[in-house]
């Protein structure tokens, strides 16, 4: 979990524990897709700078404490040098709205496609000549995918050559960061 940064703990103490609770709640309902944390009831506190600062350092303290199942003391110590009761108000919040913000994070990864993979099969074969090259010996993958999408079941079927078969698996790849990064 990354460490929040000194800023952000000055930033914080900054409230009253009630102010503090408030706060937490808000952005808690930015993340999960509600009305965010108005920047006018907190201008005199803070500049727009350290505004945005705080905003990012606690909605990625309560995304990643979520994703990563993040046990009390862990949290706790990402906080130790707000005074304990600004931590505790933090981790109350996060306690009690944790299911909450752990939906809203799969529903924000869901909705990048409404297609899912349902099954996948696969066959590996050899093409040993074609109508244009009598000695071809070159090695295909087919691969069939049932996808569901908007409930209904299509089947799609591909098949790549090891070039083809590499450029998927790097895409794949590249998407499997996109998503581990929105989480």
């Amino acid at each position: 979990m990354a460490e929040l940064t000194e800023n952000m703990v000055v930033l914080l103490s900054a409230l009253a524990n009630k102010d503090c609770r408030k706060l937490c709640h808000r952005v808690v309902d930015s993340l999960c897709g509600r009305e965010p944390p108005h920047r006018g009831d907190y201008s005199a506190t803070w500049s727009l700078q350290e505004w945005l600062q705080l905003l990012d350092s606690l909605t990625a303290l309560f995304r990643l404490a979520v994703v990563n199942n993040i046990s009390d003391e862990v949290v706790l110590s990402q906080l130790s040098d707000v005074s304990s009761s600004q931590a505790e108000v933090v981790l109350s919040v996060l306690r009690a709205r944790e299911e909450e913000i752990r939906c809203a994070l799969l529903d924000r990864t869901n909705s990048i496609s409404s297609a899912t993979l349902q099954d996948f099969d696969w066959q590996l074969k050899l093409a040993l000549s074609s109508d244009k090259i009598s000695s071809l010996h070159t090695p295909l993958l087919s691969l069939s995918l049932d996808v569901r999408e908007n409930g209904v079941l299509r089947p799609v079927t591909l098949e790549m050559n090891r070039d083809e078969l590499g450029m998927l698996i790097s895409s794949l790849e590249s998407a499997n960061k996109v998503v581990l990064q929105l989480k």
